[in-house]
């Protein structure tokens, strides 16, 4: 994949990631927009054998990935393969984490600008290909969460070091309540950089095409990015604060029917609804990744929890209930966090039985706004 030398190298139209160079420009355009641009394993090899090619492309100063249709960049991973495979008992879902988790910590490393566009819904794996870039872009129209507790699951694609490091317990809030944010609170929380208006997208797109340098790719971005929305997350850090940095899962929900404030009492019910066991182990994942310095570190974390969640009967059935039957009335085993012991958390973190995924920081890492350079 070449530059202007090559202007026509490019993937079919019907390809689930579309890649092409305008200009100085890489571009992948994630292309499943019926299902909101999941990702599957085919997508995660595609997008890192384009970032390697265009890695060694001189011709490429700067990448962007969007995503193609009008409901956002990305909604996830593929859950519903995910579950057939923990039906099946198979390994097919921890080999695309695997892949995935790769891919998640090669983006926040990546040695040349790479600019996400989060328009629109931007869900678990979506934020893994995007929040970890170098220039994060939301727009009046995004809607970032990490909502794995509503399945069964567990925050991952290094989304637990990302909230880890959000202001207070704010991430804590978002972890275990599974509530997506907007522009405002997504620069809040630092799981973005720059706020541009959805009509100005095509033009900034453009901007980018004519960049060299990663000052002119800054540059170019500051030049279409307006000031934030309000963060609402801001002005409740007080009842945020105090209520999620209880110890357990049982004294956070108490706290927050406690409190008075009605925002508070609709977390506390948010969280009554989530899996049990995936809200008290994401609290564990959280409170461990605090303690762990590096992307790479917290990504080898989830994927022991990741391989561990195969097993959980939360899995299978919160996944039928969303998006399978679409009945919205999971039956969690165990039913209640009273019934989650530190042992079933506990060993969420085991070793994978593939063992770990084989991460490493680089010795000098770079500093960038994404969080892990």
């Amino acid at each position: 994949m070449t530059g202007d030398d090559n202007p026509t190298a490019a993937s079919p139209d019907d390809a689930t990631v579309l890649l092409r160079v305008e200009g100085a420009l890489a571009r992948a355009t994630l292309n499943r927009p019926r299902a909101i641009n999941a990702l599957d394993h085919g997508m995660v090899r595609v997008l890192a054998d384009a970032l390697t090619d265009w890695e060694k492309d001189e011709a490429v100063a700067a990448v962007l990935l969007d995503g193609a249709g009008e409901r956002g960049l990305c909604a996830g991973g593929d859950i519903r393969a995910i579950r057939a495979s923990a039906v099946d008992g198979d390994r097919r879902a921890a080999d695309f984490w695997r892949d995935e988790y790769r891919l998640n910590a090669r983006i926040a490393r990546y040695p040349k600008p790479y600019v996400a566009l989060m328009d629109g819904v931007v869900m678990g794996g979506g934020v893994g290909v995007s929040a970890h870039g170098r220039v994060r872009v939301v727009t009046e129209r995004s809607k970032v969460g990490m909502p794995e507790t509503t399945i069964g699951f567990v925050p991952d694609v290094g989304g637990t070091y990302l909230l880890s490091r959000a202001p207070g317990e704010t991430g804590t809030h978002l972890g275990l309540t599974g509530t997506p944010i907007g522009a405002g609170d997504a620069v809040y929380t630092g799981m973005a950089d720059h706020y541009v208006p959805s009509e100005r997208l095509p033009d900034l797109v453009a901007a980018l095409t004519r960049a060299r340098t990663e000052a002119e790719v800054i540059e170019a971005v500051g030049g279409f990015a307006e000031i934030a929305p309000a963060a609402p997350l801001e002005a409740r850090r007080g009842w945020i604060d105090a209520c999620y940095s209880a110890d357990t899962a049982e004294e956070i929900v108490a706290r927050l029917r406690d409190h008075g404030d009605p925002e508070a009492a609709k977390a506390a019910d948010t969280i009554a609804a989530k899996s049990p066991t995936s809200v008290k182990t994401t609290l564990a994942a959280l409170r461990r990744a605090r303690g762990l310095d590096t992307l790479e570190e917290v990504l080898e974390q989830e994927y022991r929890v990741s391989s561990a969640t195969l097993g959980w009967p939360d899995l299978v059935e919160g996944i039928r209930a969303q998006v399978i039957d679409k009945d919205r009335r999971p039956r969690w085993a165990p039913a209640t966090l009273a019934g989650v012991s530190d042992a079933d958390v506990a060993r969420a973190f085991d070793p994978a039985p593939d063992g770990p995924v084989g991460l490493a920081a680089p010795v000098a890492a770079c500093e960038g706004p994404g969080g892990a350079r």
